[in-house]
């Protein structure tokens, strides 16, 4: 899944995240965009998850601030 996070003012520590979402799915990706205001994150996870996640590293968001966007997956990878 592939989810907009609606940051607020400080910015989540990326290493803590990454701590937390690696025991949950170790090929997730994930960055700050350009602006600085999202964090995208590509995960096996559901939107809840994410959520719970980010509290687990530190960040608490709510759960209007997270975004799934639609699966472009075409399949083709999966065998």
């Amino acid at each position: 899944m592939e989810f907009h996070v609606q940051l607020n003012a400080a910015r989540p520590d990326l290493d803590r995240f990454d701590d937390a979402i690696r025991d949950v799915d170790p090929a997730a990706v994930f960055d700050v965009d350009a602006s600085g205001a999202v964090l995208r994150v590509a995960a096996a996870v559901q939107a809840s998850e994410l959520v719970a996640l980010l509290a687990q590293a530190g960040y608490p968001v709510a759960a209007a601030q997270v975004r799934q966007l639609p699966s472009i997956c075409c399949g083709g990878c999966s065998g």
